[in-house]
């Protein structure tokens, strides 16, 4: 039974992307000061803040002066403290609730052995077939991604692939392939997503759904580029290990996930109790899935728009519960659960940390009101583009506000009133921009140091940002090519239908 939880964050990572986000900090503060305040008019609508089109204005001298005086310098430093009582507070305290219930109940089921007997089982199954495992999770995440927008529901996957990926010979990042790229290039390239089709479709008053035979092309070579990169890197390091990005940092976890030395201990592994805390586990983990499942159903449908704020807080007591009790069947009680739980919380209290200081970014540009002048000031170049260059100009400012949004739906709420009648001006379809938005949108989720999922799923893992950036970016930059190619082809044939 492993007594180290395996989702212990590294200092040498924890280190790297806090000192990037501090300097990210840094740089949204100068734009607060070189750039001009300025904003939008507001308007509630379907229960979601909207953008006035043509509404925007410079702050006056005398406002624009306030602003920048109510915001010191020093005020900069205290954002990642103050985003626990600014508008994001609630967002915040589920984030951290979710993070704390997740590595409190990962670190129950390691120690009492439950993770062991899972990758039992799974070597045993697949050792021999392990790349067609490989073909199966990577398609399953992306499908579910893609057609019903699951992300952050996905993301305790992470906790369970990567151990698997070390047992069957590879590596953590091979792990994170798997899960956490899966899921990225999923939601990117989605077909019936609602947040990155379906809410920007509305906005764009198009038919729901529409259009989706060019996003489902775009849907498999998504996949193919998933799986071919992570299955060549699996390939590389089974050849020789020490070419793993992460050989050092998984030290660790080779030998704590051994697969000679899991199975030598699998009697061990499937006694009764062990097999009840199994199935009370599994148990939970599908009723996790079930949730997600109705909540971006409920979503996508409008029956519930906002059904899929409770992802995280659902997910959160199904983790804790699924934890509790697993420890609790396998014999772990009263005072040795909680200081086991408490523990895995003690261990993730970093990536919080990280999250925070994420978080603190688009606080400081949106105090400073300087959000909605690059947002105006990139529309005025929309409007006296052509047609290809509009379609290129939506993706690129998409791509820039993920930066300091990461909600896909609530850009689209930002975004889209302003940008579908400047692309019209332009001669590009509305389903042409949508298509454009959901590409700028979704690969960035995955890659930007100010996404708090993705700090979220490497902070369950020994792998830092930048490792993580190293081993990714060659199929990210693929994929930029083939998401620029798709959009002039959608340029080309009028994607439509209007």
């Amino acid at each position: 039974m492993s007594q180290q939880s395996s989702i212990k964050i590294g200092l040498r990572a924890f280190a790297l992307a806090g000192g990037i986000l501090l300097a990210l900090i840094l740089v949204s503060g100068i734009l607060t000061r070189t750039l001009a305040p300025g904003e939008y008019e507001r308007v509630l609508m379907d229960g979601r803040t909207s953008v006035v089109q043509g509404s925007f204005q410079y702050l006056d001298a005398q406002d624009a002066s306030m602003v920048r005086q109510s915001q010191p310098i020093w005020r900069w430093f205290t954002a990642p403290i103050e985003v626990f009582w600014g508008d994001n507070a609630l967002t915040v305290a589920v984030i951290g609730a979710f993070l704390f219930f997740v590595g409190g109940s990962f670190t129950i089921i390691e120690k009492v052995g439950v993770m062991e007997a899972v990758l039992v089982r799974a070597v045993e199954r697949f050792s021999h077939r392990k790349y067609h495992l490989m073909a199966l999770v990577i398609a399953g995440i992306m499908v579910l991604s893609s057609f019903v927008g699951l992300y952050e529901g996905l993301l305790p996957i992470v906790v369970f692939v990567v151990p698997l990926a070390i047992a069957l010979g590879w590596d953590s990042l091979v792990g994170l392939g798997m899960s956490l790229l899966a899921m990225g290039f999923g939601f990117a390239a989605a077909v019936t997503n609602p947040f990155t089709v379906q809410v920007p479709q509305k906005v764009a008053e198009l038919p729901v759904n529409s259009g989706a035979w060019l996003r489902i092309l775009f849907l498999l070579v998504a996949y193919v580029v998933a799986f071919g990169a992570t299955a060549l890197y699996g390939k590389r390091i089974e050849k020789n290990p020490e070419k793993s990005l992460s050989y050092r940092a998984d030290s660790a976890l080779r030998e704590q996930f051994n697969a000679k030395s899991i199975m030598a201990g699998r009697d061990e592994a499937m006694t009764p109790a062990m097999g009840k805390a199994i199935r009370w586990f599994g148990i939970s983990m599908v009723v996790g899935v079930v949730l997600m499942l109705g909540a971006s159903t409920l979503t996508a449908t409008g029956l519930w728009p906002s059904a899929s704020d409770l992802s995280f807080p659902l997910l959160a007591l199904v983790f804790l519960a699924g934890g509790l009790g697993a420890g609790h069947r396998a014999g772990l009680r009263g005072a040795a659960l909680a200081k086991t739980f408490f523990r895995g919380m003690l261990d993730i209290l970093p990536g919080l940390l990280l999250i925070v200081m994420a978080m603190a970014v688009p606080l400081v540009m949106t105090r400073g009101k300087v959000m909605d002048t690059i947002l105006y000031q990139a529309g005025e170049q929309l409007m006296e583009a052509g047609p290809y260059t509009a379609a290129f100009l939506v993706w690129l400012v998409t791509l820039g506000m993920n930066f300091f949004v990461s909600s896909a739906s609530a850009k689209a709420f930002l975004m889209m009133p302003i940008l579908i009648p400047l692309a019209e001006m332009a001669g590009l379809t509305r389903q042409t921009a949508v298509f454009a938005f959901s590409l700028g949108d979704g690969f960035s989720n995955i890659l930007y140091p100010t996404n708090a999922l993705l700090l979220i799923g490497l902070s369950f893992t020994t792998v830092g940002w930048g490792t993580w950036v190293r081993w990714s970016i060659k199929a990210q930059l693929v994929m930029v090519a083939f998401a620029l190619g798709f959009l002039a082809l959608a340029v080309k044939v009028g994607f439509g239908p209007f």
